[in-house]
């Protein structure tokens, strides 16, 4: 069977909401800020995660390495960390330490690094090992330590992730495991199905491994339960956007639709006026027309 393409599929958003879920049970002393901006150039971090209280250790896993100010890596299921997304990144940290407006109001001491991939990046460890000197210490599943620098850093390996404490990082891939982690995937997202963390998290997650839970049909159907209310209200939505086009189409064979008139009409959500249009907008001979004809009905 020919592999799926996951290049379109949009990781990052998944894994924001992903690494928020695995930090849950300590979010209100963190804050967490997406694709945070690195002064006035186009350089980002992925992910920048502050401690509220310095002092705190957070307890997670994943999180045991932070300081005050932490910079997150990530590379999705089909990319790679290299040699230069190291140093990219710790440039990043370096900048990010520099960019203030007091001199050394961050503190080296402060920051740390985290790398997560899903593939044991072997030319970049080789490299850390024989040109830098670290130490490469596996801590946990999946975690380790790259020991030698001032700076504290840590690879994540989402592949080697125990399912018992990082279910849903591990789960961010287009290759699951097997029935198991579906049902244990479906079990916890119906705990949380009014989270959109969640819902973010796990909406990726199938549509990457769709073949996998079609597999299961029992547990294809209670997600499709779980996420009814959801999808239905996508149909809904998508429904709505096509008659609000078909309105817009009809206008625009008259001529020129005014941008207030544009407005009104895509924000228009009564399923049954929108009916009504398609029929006003079908009929009329031009856009005035339309106009006076939908003004009669308010």
């Amino acid at each position: 069977m020919e592999k799926r393409r996951t290049h379109v599929l949009q990781w990052h958003p998944a894994f924001y909401a992903d690494i928020q879920i695995e930090l849950e049970a300590e979010a209100g002393l963190l804050i967490f800020e997406n694709e945070h901006q690195l002064g006035t150039k186009p350089k980002e971090i992925d992910v920048l995660i502050v401690k509220k209280e310095q002092e705190v250790p957070v307890r997670k896993n994943i999180g045991r390495i932070f300081r005050k100010y932490n910079i997150v890596e990530y590379k999705s299921p089909t990319d790679y960390l290299s040699i230069d997304d190291f140093y990219k990144v710790y440039g990043y940290a370096c900048f990010y330490k520099a960019d203030t407006s007091r001199e050394d109001s961050i503190k080296i001491q402060d920051i740390t690094i985290t790398f997560v991939c899903h593939r044991y990046p072997r030319s970049l460890i080789r490299h850390l090992k024989e040109e830098r000197g670290y130490q490469i210490t596996g801590v946990e599943d999946g975690i380790y330590y790259i020991i030698g620098d001032k700076i504290p850093i840590q690879m994540i390996l989402t592949k080697e992730l125990s399912e018992k404490h990082n279910l849903w990082l591990k789960s961010l891939t287009d290759d699951l495991e097997g029935a198991d982690t579906v049902r244990r995937l479906i079990e916890q997202y119906g705990e949380h199905k009014e989270n959109k963390l969640y819902k973010s998290v796990m909406n990726l997650i199938v549509r990457a491994n769709q073949d996998k839970f079609k597999e299961v049909k029992t547990m294809c159907e209670a997600l499709e339960e779980l996420m009814k209310d959801e999808m239905d209200a996508k149909k809904a939505e998508g429904k709505m956007e096509g008659k609000t086009e078909s309105v817009l189409d009809l206008l625009l064979d008259l001529g020129e639709v005014p941008e207030k008139l544009q407005a009104e009409i895509m924000g228009q959500k009564n399923p049954e006026i929108l009916k009504q249009w398609i029929k006003y907008a079908a009929r009329a001979e031009t856009v005035e027309a339309f106009e006076q004809k939908i003004r009669k009905m308010e």
